[in-house]
């Protein structure tokens, strides 16, 4: 079905400014949408569009976004920043009566991990029991489903996967897998490398988000939101090697359990996300928003990710004991007999 000529609409955004949000925020006020966005108002990396409203209380901070929402209704609320069911209650009992669509940023990583099936759809079954964020991803999708069933909430969930700008490299190690490239220094890849990645920029998931906004029949539904484009994971490295002047970046492939075993701080997301190929069917989302074609494919996003780094050295932040743990994991990979 098409998308559908709709009005100019009220909507806010809970968030707003962050790395899948502002284009969505400046992808709707290009529509001639009314946006309000609400936030800290500390974030000068992407700013907002001249005519958007701000208003600023920290998203967790229910009294605080209580008074700056006081006597206030929208037609869309877009919630960015609710991480657990007891956030997504709040909402509900917030916005009831109070706006005609509440659409809730969700995650594929709450889908079956890992999937006994691909390409991952819709109906794929939700269960993550390697990472708490996506269980309260979940959870709070529960809360949302129950709300509607019981008392016809006009919820709508969305599940990202992995959006990324010019500011947020994919790798394991960000700016410092760039730094061990540029200085000759072997990276360390999960796994053997070959599992595939689905990577959305961030303008591609806003004509998908956006277009789900006000649609009548996105009420009560959930839908996954990012494109089609799914390298491997040497690719992705490979890439940005190349965007970087390192055309041939030496990869070193350390078992998943084994990386998140020396680096736990990144071993639920990896185990629970990353280590497995994840491959996506839109078809539900394109079925409502035909003009949702994602078209930028990470070898172009890994340049527009270098350029904006070189021209931000204060960006380019080396995290020593993350560089030293990988220093470790190289020395163990090669520490392994060969296999035969």
């Amino acid at each position: 079905m098409a998308s559908m000529t709709r009005n100019p609409l009220d909507i806010l955004f809970v968030g707003g400014s962050g790395v899948i949000s502002a284009a969505s925020v400046t992808r709707a006020v290009a529509q001639g949408h009314r946006v309000t966005v609400l936030n800290r108002g500390r974030s000068t990396t992407r700013p907002l569009p001249g005519d958007v409203e701000q208003l600023t209380a920290d998203a967790s901070d229910h009294d605080a976004v209580d008074a700056a929402l006081a006597g206030r209704d929208f037609d869309v609320v877009a919630q960015f920043r609710a991480f657990s069911p007891e956030h997504v209650a709040r909402d509900v009992d917030r916005f009831t009566g109070r706006t005609g669509q509440y659409v809730f940023v969700s995650s594929a990583s709450a889908y079956q991990t890992p999937p006994a099936r691909l390409p991952v759809t819709e109906a794929t079954p939700l269960r993550n029991p390697f990472w708490q964020y996506s269980r309260d991803k979940i959870a709070g999708e529960d809360v949302l489903v129950r709300a509607h069933r019981e008392d016809a909430f006009p919820a709508t969930v969305v599940r990202p996967s992995h959006t990324y700008d010019r500011t947020l490299l994919p790798t394991t190690g960000g700016w410092t897998d760039v730094a061990r490239m540029r200085a000759g220094r072997p990276v360390v890849v999960h796994g053997d490398g070959t599992s595939l990645w689905t990577l959305t920029h961030t303008e591609d998931f806003a004509v998908g988000f956006v277009g789900l906004l006000g649609h009548p029949l996105a009420i009560g539904d959930a839908f996954q939101v990012m494109g089609t484009h799914a390298p491997t994971w040497d690719q992705v490295y490979t890439w940005l090697g190349e965007a970087a002047g390192v055309p041939d970046p030496e990869i070193v492939h350390v078992a998943s359990e084994t990386i998140a075993r020396v680096l736990p701080d990144v071993g639920d997301g990896l185990l629970g996300d990353k280590a497995h190929s994840m491959v996506f069917d839109c078809s539900h989302l394109t079925a409502l928003v035909p003009e949702f074609r994602p078209t930028v494919t990470y070898d172009v996003g890994a340049q527009e990710q270098i350029a904006w780094f070189d021209a931000h050295p204060e960006a380019q932040q080396v995290d020593t004991a993350l560089d030293a743990a990988f220093d470790r994991l190289v020395e163990h990979a090669r520490s392994l007999p060969a296999a035969p």
